[in-house]
Order: C-alpha cells, then sequence, then structure tokens
C-alpha cells in the first residue's frame, strides 16, 4: 500500500538543477540493473514527488515490455513481469511516439489493468515519461501521486531531465549486465572447445581404454561434474554390452570390470539400442534394480547420463557419467557429452582395430617407404643444381607459370636439363597429383608418332589388334611433355594444332570426338623460326607453343655451375664403386670451367663418370684430352677461353710431373697419374713448350 513520505521542498531552479546531478552522479555509480534499481527509488526522492514508481523496460527480442516496480516496496506485482507492449495502455503510446503522457485517474473512468492497480492504491495523477539514449529507446519510467495537480507543465519538463539521467544510467547497467553475461557466455564455450581439443588430442594419441578414460574424465571434471565414468562396448559374441573401464573421482581411480550389461536391464543398454542420450534419475535408476545402474557405474548414483557411442559403420557403445548430485546433468552438459562422444567413438573404434592392423600397418609403412625412395630416385627435382644468375631467371620463369595452364616451350641445347625443368613445372602446378606423361618424339619413327600421341582402334592399321590409348589421353587432367617437339612431322601437325586449341582428337580409326583437360610442356633444340621459313614447321602450330617461352642455357653459359655439378655427379659414381675420391685439383676443374661442352649436362656427366672410373686415389682423374677447349665454329686463333684452358692443361701436367720427379711413363708416371699414355702426354709436353727443366 501507499505510504506517506515528505514531498521535496520547493528549490529554486539553480538548486533543483544542483539536486539533478547529485542524483545523477548517485545512480551512475552502479553497474548492474539490480543495484540500479534498489538505488533509483531513494534518489529520485530527492527531485521529484511521488508515492509510486514504476520502470518499464523494453525487450527487442519477444517485443515484451518487463515491469518493475520500485515503489510501493510491498506492491503484489512480482519485479520483472513480462507482458505483450500491446497491453501496456499509456506506456505503449509513449513508447511509440517518444512524448511524455501525463494520465489522471478519474474515478469514475475506465482505466486498463495498470491505471486500475495505481488507482487502486490511491494514486490520482500518473506521469509517464519515455526513456531514450542516443543510441536506443530503453523504456518507460512512470510517477503515480495521490494529489491531482502534482505534476504540472514546469514539473513535467523537470521531470523529463530527470528521465534523460535515468534512462542513460539504466542503458548502461543494461550493456553492464549484457556484458557481463557474454563474458561468461564466452569463458564458458571457451571452456568447452578447450575441453574439445584436448579431448581431440587425447583421443588421438591413447589406445589403451583405462588410461583414455582417466584422462578423458580428468578433463571432463572441469565443465561436467561427476562422480565415475565408464565406457561400455557392444559384444558381439553376447550381444550385449561388456563394461570395459570404469574410473572414478576418488581413491578408488581406475578399474577394469569387464562385466556384461543387458541391453534392456541397464542405463546403457536402454541408450544403446535407441541410440539417443538419456538423462536417468534416482527414480529411473531404482527400476533396473541391482544389475544395472549399481554394475554400471557406483555404488549409489543420483543421476546417470549415457551417451552412445556412433561412428559411421554403426554404435559401439556408451559413454556413461554419474553424479551422486540428483539435479545433475543439465541439457547443455548432454549437448557437451555428444561432442565429445563423436570423438571418443572413432577413439573407440580405433582402439579396437589397433591390434588387427599392427602387423599390415608396418608392412604398408615399409612399402610406403620403399616406393617413396624409388620415386625420389626417378624424379628427384633437387637434382636442379647451380646458383648462377643465367639458372635463378630460368628457375623464376618457372615459378612463375607453373600454377597457370599455360603452354611452355623449353628451348635449348641438348643436354641442358630440359624434361627436369618440364618436371618441376608440373611438380610446381595445380595438376601436380596428376599424372606427367613424356613422348619423345625423336626417339619414335614418323610412323608411330601419330599413333603414339593420339591412340588407335583396333584394326584401324595392320597389326592393330587391341586399342590404345595414346599419350594425349592418357594425360588427361594432368601434364604432357612433348619433348624434341621440332621432329614432329607435318602431316601430325595440324591435329596437335586442333588438340591444343579446342582440347579435342580423334583416335586413328575412330570418329568419335574426344575431349581432354592437358597442360602441354614442349621443348626442342632446333631453331623452329629456322623451319618456318624452310617449310618443315607450321606457323600457327608455332605460335600456338609459344605462349610461354624459356631459354635454357647452355652448361658453357654457366661456368660458376660446374663445379657443384661435378661434385654431385663424383657423389654418384663414387659410391656404387666404393671409391673414396675426395678432391678435385684446381687446375682440373679449372679444364672443366673452360671447357666448351657442346653436350652440355649431359656430355659433363659422362665425362665425370669415366673419370671416377679411371681414378684410383684420393683425386679425380679427367682424361682432359677428352675435352673440347672451343667452339668448332671459332675459325680464327685461340680465344681468351682457349687460352685459359691451355694455361690450365700446363699447370696440371706440370703439377703430375713434380709429383713423379719427372718420371713420365711407368705405373708411377705423370702420363699413368693423369689417365694418359706416354706418347699423348709428351705430345701435349711439346705443344705446351713444357721441357725438363720447367718442372
Amino acid at each position: 500500500m501507499l505510504v506517506d513520505r515528505p514531498q521535496p521542498l520547493g528549490l529554486d531552479a539553480l538548486s533543483r538543477y544542483e539536486a539533478l546531478l547529485s542524483v545523477s552522479r548517485a545512480i551512475a555509480h552502479h553497474t548492474s540493473v539490480a543495484e540500479l534499481l534498489r538505488a533509483i527509488s531513494d534518489q529520485l526522492h530527492l527531485v521529484v514527488p511521488f508515492d509510486y514508481l514504476m520502470l518499464i523496460l523494453h525487450e527487442a527480442t519477444t517485443d515484451e515490455m518487463r515491469l518493475v516496480v520500485l515503489e510501493p516496496s510491498d506492491t503484489p506485482f512480482a519485479p520483472f513481469v513480462p507482458m505483450l507492449l500491446s497491453d501496456w495502455g499509456p506506456a505503449r503510446s509513449v513508447w511509440e511516439t517518444q512524448r511524455t503522457s501525463v494520465v489522471p485517474m478519474l474515478t469514475e473512468a475506465l482505466l486498463g489493468t495498470a491505471l486500475d492497480f495505481l488507482r487502486g492504491h490511491g494514486a490520482r495523477v500518473t506521469c509517464w515519461l519515455p526513456l531514450t539514449t542516443a543510441h536506443r529507446r530503453v523504456g518507460v519510467l512512470s510517477f503515480g501521486s495521490r494529489d491531482a495537480d502534482q505534476y504540472g507543465a514546469d514539473a513535467v519538463a523537470f521531470m523529463e531531465q530527470v528521465a534523460a539521467h535515468v534512462a542513460i544510467a539504466v542503458d548502461n547497467a543494461i550493456n553492464f549486465d549484457d556484458a557481463q553475461r557474454l563474458q561468461r557466455e564466452l569463458r564458458d564455450e571457451r571452456d568447452r572447445l578447450r575441453l574439445l581439443l584436448e579431448m581431440n588430442n587425447l583421443l588421438v594419441s591413447r589406445l589403451e581404454y583405462p588410461d583414455l578414460l582417466q584422462t578423458l574424465s580428468e578433463s571432463l571434471q572441469r565443465v561436467v561434474r561427476h562422480d565415475s565414468a565408464s565406457v561400455a562396448l557392444v559384444d558381439r559374441e553376447s550381444g550385449q554390452l561388456r563394461l570395459r573401464a570404469l574410473t572414478y573421482n576418488d581413491a578408488r581411480g581406475i578399474t577394469e570390470p569387464h562385466s556384461l550389461l543387458s541391453l534392456d536391464g541397464s542405463p546403457a543398454g536402454v541408450v544403446f539400442e535407441s541410440g539417443v542420450a538419456r538423462v536417468f534419475r534416482k527414480s529411473d535408476l531404482d527400476q533396473f534394480g541391482h544389475t544395472g545402474a549399481p554394475t554400471l557405474l557406483s555404488a549409489d548414483p543420483r543421476s546417470v547420463c549415457c551417451v552412445p557411442l556412433v561412428t559411421r559403420r554403426g554404435r559401439v557403445g556408451t559413454l556413461n557419467v554419474a553424479s551422486l548430485d540428483p539435479d545433475a546433468f543439465p541439457p547443455e552438459e548432454v549437448k557437451l557429452l555428444q561432442q565429445i562422444s563423436s570423438q571418443l567413438a572413432i577413439a573407440v573404434e580405433n582402439a579396437l582395430a589397433y591390434q588387427e592392423v599392427t602387423g599390415i600397418k608396418d608392412q604398408l609403412a615399409e612399402e610406403k617407404q620403399y616406393l617413396e625412395a624409388e620415386i625420389r630416385l626417378e624424379h628427384d627435382f633437387s637434382e636442379i643444381i647451380g646458383d648462377s644468375p643465367a639458372l635463378k631467371r630460368v628457375l623464376q620463369a618457372i615459378e612463375t607459370v607453373a600454377p597457370t595452364d599455360a603452354t611452355v616451350l623449353l628451348r635449348g641445347e641438348t643436354g641442358t636439363g630440359k624434361e627436369l625443368l618440364a618436371r618441376a613445372i608440373h611438380n610446381l602446378s595445380p595438376r601436380r597429383e596428376r599424372t606427367f606423361v613424356r613422348l619423345s618424339v625423336a626417339a619414335l619413327p614418323v610412323s608411330l608418332i601419330e599413333s603414339e600421341l593420339f591412340g588407335y582402334e583396333k584394326g584401324a592399321f595392320t597389326g592393330a589388334a587391341t586399342a590404345k590409348i595414346g599419350r594425349l589421353e592418357l594425360a588427361n587432367r594432368g601434364t604432357l611433355f612433348l619433348d624434341e617437339v621440332g621432329d614432329i612431322p607435318p602431316e601430325v601437325q595440324p591435329k596437335l594444332l586442333r588438340a591444343l586449341q579446342e582440347r579435342e582428337f580423334e583416335r586413328l580409326g575412330s570418329t568419335r570426338t574426344q575431349r581432354v583437360d592437358v597442360r602441354v610442356i614442349a621443348a626442342t633444340n632446333r631453331d623452329l623460326e629456322q623451319m618456318i621459313v624452310d617449310g618443315l614447321f607450321r606457323q600457327d602450330l608455332y605460335y600456338r607453343l609459344n605462349v610461354f617461352p624459356i631459354q635454357v642455357p647452355a652448361l658453357r653459359d654457366r661456368p660458376e655451375d660446374i663445379p657443384p655439378l661435378v661434385h654431385h655427379f663424383l657423389d654418384r659414381f663414387a659410391r656404387p664403386l666404393k671409391r673414396r675420391i675426395t678432391t678435385v685439383p684446381p687446375a682440373t676443374m679449372g679444364a672443366l670451367q673452360h671447357a666448351f661442352w657442346p653436350g652440355n649436362i649431359r656430355e659433363l656427366e659422362n665425362v665425370v663418370e669415366r673419370a671416377v672410373i679411371l681414378s684410383s686415389g684420393p683425386e679425380l682423374k679427367v682424361p682432359l684430352a677428352d675435352l673440347q677447349p672451343a667452339s668448332p665454329r671459332s675459325a680464327a686463333g685461340p680465344s681468351a677461353a682457349t687460352g685459359q684452358l691451355r694455361n690450365a692443361e700446363r699447370e696440371l701436367i706440370l703439377g703430375a710431373l713434380r709429383k713423379s720427379r719427372g718420371l713420365i711413363g711407368g705405373p708411377k708416371g705423370a702420363a699413368a697419374d693423369l689417365g694418359l699414355k706416354r706418347t699423348t702426354l709428351q705430345s701435349k709436353m711439346r705443344k705446351l713448350g713444357i721441357t725438363r727443366p720447367s718442372f
């Protein structure tokens, strides 16, 4: 009921606003809605006369108004009573129009529920004010008074100022409560996600049930309070569930009961049969008697939650947690247990198969290791050896074009490693998981090139007893490497051009058009431009192949790469021959770097292999007579490279003569040390002007 309260004294404007400022500071001090509501009533009495005070807050998600009765404190209305906005009479119009409303309480008028309540408690007039901030509408503040003349225009204007301050304080308090709630939810979600991550890490690393369950129970305890946990797995022989591991959160620790649970006489069996998680309370557990719940978990559980363990192959068992709390396992904890059970089910299935597949797994691991070694030996892209600027430019171009599907034309002399570069392009492309198909045009007779490239049907020509897939079809969704593309005969070039442009072709002897998705990499050491002039190569095919040309440098154009290449080949050939060749004489390396190398890397590889065979000591002996010192096209006198090669050869021979103390022939002579015949060494000495006093 309403009680007499002292009304605020008549204050001048300055004093009134000073009092309002004091009230604003006081209510702003409270951060939560509960604290603010306790303070509002007492503080507002200092500036506004009222016998009744009511706060109506708007709930945006449900479009409801929540009633909070601040005075009188003994009102029969419960605080935070939700009601639809349409049922709130004056509050609704004030909320929608955002204008203050003063409502006289006429004794004979028919009023709504809220106003009838106020009039029944002696209120003669009410004032309804919108609570609005710069960000949103908060609600409505209602004052009631037994004095019908209490809320004049001047008082209402001041009360609107009061309502503005209250709105800010209420909005801040609501925001604070929302922030606290969200923080709690985020903390709970963080704990759940952390637990799921821990469970995942746990389950992928443990395969023994007792150890697995104990760790799971310890991690689970932080977010799902329980007293014991167990795993029951289906026993295919008996058709029942077998309790495989049981853990207690006390001194009993973990046990392995291996007892059977009937499918219709235990909580775990019921859940396994239905496939639906369920919480069993004390009354439910009593129905199973002494062979169900007590055997399942603990001596006298008050609540048991059982969750089915389901994999893609079906149900394999149940996860069971028990608690002495009769109200344990609310819905959110059951949901978390279901998430954990999905991971646990996979781990259980893995553990069941672990012992069976251990032997097969080891065998497969050995086979996998062998196959990987074979692949590395055949396609080891680390063999692209060198650090010269010329090679770096090529590798940068490969890195640029590899992720695309553009056709690449590799141009360079024979033996420069064009196939290795083509494989590198394929390996760096999105097609790396597909097939890399190589067709060496120069290695095939002209009559077979078309059939090898496009394939043929049975009976397409004499000897075609069966159909055969061509290289183009075999490389579908992969990469086709056409080596020595300049050797493709003119009669095959139009068909290849169509395959490149339209991505379609027909096998020999077939009228059915086949479409392919192939990335083409071509290579040649021929002058295609001159071949076009000579009428040997189609110009339109050249433009289709020359989308992204890469010029592969000759070995003589990157001499700084020769030392690492020499050591690479030396290691490759010395190991199987069990030769311990540890050094390459500087003069020998200099001679190798200044040679012409018309066969490029392939020729260098052959020279090093031959030298390894000829070398019996720790030094590599290269037959320098086999090296070509200068380009055969050099018609003038000795070039700078030739002079350097002669000097290197002279120093090498002088070193051998000093080592043999001037002995030329014989097993310990300089000729044997250099891998030369005695007469050949003597001839070289005459050409180089080497006489006995020089050594």
